[in-house]
């Protein structure tokens, strides 16, 4: 897909040369070469990113970083170290400064929690009719609490809808029910995901509400003894295998001062059939409960069954790392526009059959996110003179366990949130081609969207929202955090629209990766891979830093957004 900047190339290239030459040859009597490279500088800059930010140097890391050798990059895991000592090596290698005083490591204090499926005792009861449940096929289930052994006996379930709270809303699934000593089943996604009407929550696009997260936060703030979520693959946007990879092996926590113990006892998801049983055990539809909770006047329903739960787990206590360096600003120093990708991804499973694939290997989750990082603290470290607001490059670890490296950095930055300008994140790149569109999950946000369609067209592309809101990507990706804290960041990745083979084959290889490869050990690099697209966004990505990095302007949330009070409150002291 031809491009403005590649016509450019060439010519930026021979700016490039004129520019470097000029610098060495101070004292010459012919200006005419140098004043052409000054009025060239953007030409100049053009011209880097076009030799760094290509397929080659991108393929090389994602190789590297999806490997077998570094094991799917669990933290605590040798992974974690190989993969840190890479990125820190390429740090150093491109001149940028450390993130964190004089180290480019922020060690967050963290608990991994593993269960003991040999130990796993899990009981539904009913009329004195007892039986196992299947953990793995039937329920998946664990523990937040800092804690060697959870027991559960007997507690009722009862069903609770959406499982929210929201009062803008005037929702309350809890209305009427003392829950303490009783276990919540909780339907995934939210009310506006079924009803698709724009003006009932969000339509569509999942709110925060329909969080598996917030679920389990808002269970626990009720006094739950433990929650139930029913799955569904639509809703979730994800099969049920992708519940036993993601939630099976050690799961990460930061490391808290009560242990967690404000958490539930237990935290678990069940089958659709599975839970199904229950309701039809109590005489009752579970479908028909489905319709029952899409009104506000919805109440909580006893279900004529029990669950009982015993987990056994062991404990290890250790740090992981966020990596980060910085590119200091020319002028203005203490201002900081960032990259960011989290480089952890789900390990290894050690449970797995001799001789079958057992190594995650994330390449597009998310070795394609922290490749695009690498991209852009090499392209910025080429450049003949440093922006006047610094420019950070931040790899954060636990992303998979629930943004916890992203969620410990915004609460100790390196760089104030107040003085924090924005960033892009990047998480699960396109690795398939060059799209005519590219798409911003969370569209409508923030004032970033604005300079991305100014950039976008030099590549004759368009920009769109996401075209799954329903899956809640806004909620999933360490972003998130920074936006709690009012500081906007760009989620954007290449779209739907294939410039040569059509909206349908990328539809397609979509929906292979969610149902094949996403949380799998087939998350590597395969023959359909093209990562033309990707260099395509993440030369916008550069020029959005490099504009940004080069002015005073601070990009700002859209009139009516849920974090512009935040942003306007911590600037009102810059």
């Amino acid at each position: 897909m031809p491009t403005q900047l590649s016509k450019l190339k060439l010519f930026s290239l021979l700016c490039l040369g004129l520019f470097y030459l000029s610098a060495c040859t101070s004292g010459s009597e012919d200006t005419g070469a140098a004043g052409a490279a000054a009025e060239s500088n953007d030409l100049v800059v053009q011209g880097i990113a076009d030799t760094y930010i290509t397929h080659g140097h991108l393929l090389a890391n994602i190789e590297i970083l999806a490997s077998d050798r570094f094991g799917g990059r669990a933290p605590f895991s040798e992974g974690e170290k190989l993969t840190l000592d890479y990125i820190e090596q390429k740090f150093i290698a491109n001149g940028l400064q450390p993130m964190f005083g004089d180290s480019y490591r922020q060690a967050v204090p963290m608990v991994a929690i593993t269960l003991d499926p040999e130990t796993i005792r899990v009981a539904i009861s009913q009329d004195n009719q007892r039986r196992e449940l299947k953990y793995g096929p039937e329920i998946m289930l664990g523990t937040s609490q800092v804690v060697d052994r959870i027991d559960v006996l007997d507690s009722q379930v009862v069903f609770v809808g959406y499982g929210i709270v929201a009062p803008e809303y005037e929702w309350d699934d809890y209305k009427g029910l003392d829950v303490e000593g009783k276990i919540v089943m909780i339907l995934i996604n939210d009310p506006g995901f079924v009803k698709q009407d724009p003006d009932f929550f969000n339509g569509k696009a999942m709110t925060y509400y329909g969080r598996w997260t917030y679920k389990y936060e808002e269970a626990a703030r009720q006094g739950a003894s433990g929650v139930v979520i029913v799955h569904e693959t639509a809703p979730a946007a994800y099969p049920w295998k992708v519940v036993e990879s993601s939630w099976s092996g050690p799961q990460f926590f930061l490391d808290s001062a009560n242990g967690n113990m404000d958490r539930l006892p237990f935290e678990a998801w069940v089958t659709y059939q599975i839970a199904d049983q229950w309701v039809t055990a109590s005489g009752m539809s579970l479908e028909n409960l489905k319709r029952e909770a899409l009104s506000t006047n919805f109440e909580p329903i006893p279900l004529d069954v029990k669950l009982s739960v015993h987990l056994e787990n062991s404990l290890e206590k250790s740090q992981s790392y966020n990596i980060g360096a910085v590119l200091p600003g020319s002028h203005n120093p203490d201002e900081l526009f960032f990259y960011m990708g989290h480089w952890d991804h789900l390990g290894t499973d050690k449970m797995t059959e001799h001789g079958i694939d057992n190594i995650y290997n994330g390449a597009v989750d998310n070795a394609s996110g922290i490749a695009g990082v690498l991209a852009m603290a090499n392209t910025f470290s080429r450049l003949p003179e440093a922006p006047l607001r610094s420019i950070g490059f931040l790899a954060v670890t636990a992303e998979e366990s629930g943004l916890l490296g992203s969620a410990y950095y915004t609460a100790h930055p390196a760089f104030p949130m107040a003085k924090t300008i924005g960033g892009i994140n990047m998480d699960a790149m396109n690795v398939y081609g060059q799209t005519d569109d590219i798409i911003v999950v969370g569209y409508g946000s923030s004032s970033l969207e604005d300079i991305l369609k100014e950039n976008v067209l030099d590549q004759d592309r368009q920009v769109e929202a996401e075209p799954f809101p329903e899956k809640g990507g806004f909620y999933r990706s360490d972003h998130f955090n920074f936006a709690k804290r009012g500081v906007p960041v760009l989620y954007a990745k290449g779209g739907v629209k294939h410039h040569d083979k059509g909206e349908q084959y990328m539809l397609d290889l979509y929906a292979d990766y969610t149902s094949n490869r996403y949380h799998a050990p087939a998350d590597e690099i395969t023959e359909s891979w093209d990562l033309s697209g990707l260099s395509d966004d993440l030369k916008l990505f550069f020029n959005i830093g490099y504009q940004l990095g080069n002015s005073s302007n601070w990009p700002y949330w859209y009139a009516g957004n849920e974090f512009k009070a935040i942003r306007d409150a911590s600037l009102d002291g810059n």
